[in-house]
This record gives C-alpha cells, sequence and structure tokens, in this order.
C-alpha cells in the first residue's frame, strides 16, 4: 500500500490511517453547520402516564467547522445518537448538544428531531377511542448559551363567522392547522401543548366520531365561528396564561373549503417576566 505522504493529512497512529477530516484546510472560510441530515431512526419518549412511547424520528444534527479545519467526523454524529435514542426527552437535549461539540471539539452544536406523537382521544359524546398523531419537534442549539424549543402541529376546526352571520341556514367550515412552538421552565407534556391548541379552534378534531358525536362536534363549531384571526389571538392568549411558557411562536392556516386560496395568521412573542412569580 502507498503511504500518503502530504502534510495537510492528519496521521491517526491508533488505526494507522490518516485522518483526512482532521487536516487542514486553506482556503480560510469557516462554516455555520455541518453534520448529518435525514437520519431516520427509533426513539422512545416519556410519557405523562410514566408509560413510554416509541417512535420514528428525522434527525438533523450539525456542529460549526472552524476555517482552518477541512471536514468533520460524520460517524461521531451516530456514536452520540445510539447512546441515547432508547429514551429521548426534552432534558436530554442539551446534553447530546454537549458531548456532540465534546466529541467534534465544535464551539456549537445544533439539533432537530421531528416525529410523530400519538395520543388517545375520546369521542364527545359516545367515548369511542381513536389515536390522533401530530407532527412533534425538538430543536436544540447550544453555543455560549443553550436553547431547547418544543414544536407541534395539530389539526382542528374553524367555522367561518361571516359565512354564518350573512347565510340563511349553514356555514362554511374548514380543516385548520395550527402550530406552535415554545420555550418553556419545568416540564411541559406534548399533551399540554396540544389542549391549548385544540381549544383555540372552533372545534377538535378526532380518530373516532360515531354520528351522536359527528353532531356535537357540528353543533360545537357552529356555536363557535372564528376566523383565522380569531384562532390565532386566542391561541396566543392561552400562551400568555400558561405561566411555564416563557417564549412562543404560533401560526394557523385554514384550507378554506370555498376558496381558491388558505387563510393564515402568526405570531411570536417573548412573554414579559412576571413581577409577582417567586424568583
Amino acid at each position: 500500500m502507498t503511504k500518503i505522504s502530504t502534510p495537510e493529512l492528519a496521521w491517526n497512529a491508533t488505526r494507522g490511517m490518516p485522518d483526512v477530516q482532521a487536516a487542514s484546510d486553506r482556503r480560510n472560510i469557516a462554516i455555520d453547520k455541518v453534520g448529518v441530515k435525514n437520519v431516520r431512526y427509533p426513539i422512545t419518549l416519556r410519557q405523562p402516564d410514566g408509560g413510554w412511547q416509541h417512535t420514528i424520528a428525522l434527525i438533523n444534527l450539525y456542529v460549526s467547522l472552524p476555517h482552518h479545519k477541512k471536514g468533520t467526523h460524520m460517524s461521531r454524529f451516530l456514536e452520540i445518537l445510539n447512546r441515547h435514542h432508547r429514551s429521548i426527552t426534552p432534558a436530554q437535549i442539551v446534553p447530546i448538544l454537549h458531548e456532540v461539540k465534546t466529541r467534534l471539539l465544535a464551539n456549537d452544536a445544533h439539533i432537530e428531531i421531528v416525529f410523530p406523537y400519538f395520543i388517545e382521544k375520546t369521542a364527545p359524546v359516545t367515548a369511542a377511542r381513536g389515536l390522533m398523531d401530530y407532527v412533534c419537534s425538538f430543536e436544540g442549539t447550544s453555543d455560549g448559551q443553550d436553547d431547547f424549543i418544543l414544536g407541534v402541529k395539530a389539526p382542528a376546526t374553524s367555522l367561518c363567522p361571516c359565512s354564518k352571520e350573512i347565510s340563511r341556514y349553514g356555514a362554511h367550515n374548514q380543516r385548520c392547522e395550527i402550530s406552535a412552538r415554545v420555550r418553556f421552565t419545568g416540564e411541559l407534556w406534548i399533551e399540554d401543548l396540544v389542549r391549548l391548541m385544540e381549544s383555540a379552534a372552533s372545534a377538535p378534531v378526532y380518530a373516532v366520531l360515531k354520528r351522536p358525536d359527528e353532531k356535537f362536534v357540528t353543533e360545537q363549531a357552529f356555536d363557535n365561528p372564528k376566523f383565522v384571526e380569531d384562532v390565532i389571538r386566542d391561541l396566543a392568549m392561552a400562551m400568555e396564561s400558561e405561566d411555564r411558557i416563557t417564549w412562543y411562536s404560533v401560526q394557523s392556516e385554514n384550507f378554506e373549503s370555498i376558496h381558491n386560496h388558505n387563510a393564515y395568521a402568526q405570531i411570536e412573542r417573548r412573554k414579559a417576566p412576571c413581577t409577582v412569580c417567586p424568583a
């Protein structure tokens, strides 16, 4: 085998192989994010009832790369995931990022985890049970300061107040997709966030509805008409009333049933510190 003698290559004495990633780079350009993307990976999530839920996530994991280094060690990202995937919680995200920075000798690290999460819901009249799936996300950054954001997308129903007001009978309604991303203190469950989000709509949606349930939900929406502006303002009020949430970005996209476009609204706020809460 021909020995590689290029002076830029670092030599791994343990394995007797050149470490190309650790070589120097002469272009003098730092990279903001480099790593692995769209890693499909099984994870296990803790639930509020003490149980665990197994699901499949898509994971992106990055570090910054200084100007003088040629590359990063991609395999180390997966090695770190292998040690943590069996019990993922928000509290684990920052330690994972710290481990990534240490193993890859990086100044900052970023993680994005997107996964389906299932919650059992009971129909409002018959109590028929079914599993609702929600698209959830964990986002973490460690760059001198540590940051974590929980994200959830929840389907719901909205009914148009204008249509109800001007029509002799009926009113058009539509499915809406409500999204929330929050920073929080203490412990906030996905279930907690879903309840806040669904309460802002004209009516929630369910996995299983029998005829008495369908009647109930239809009339619930009719008695609670909301524009997309109403949905997002009511959700913002719910976020403000939840003491654990310190920052939120919420949006609703209503998939119109009688227009060839969607209605959309978004609010982002950093909550003011509570002057009466204990330090």
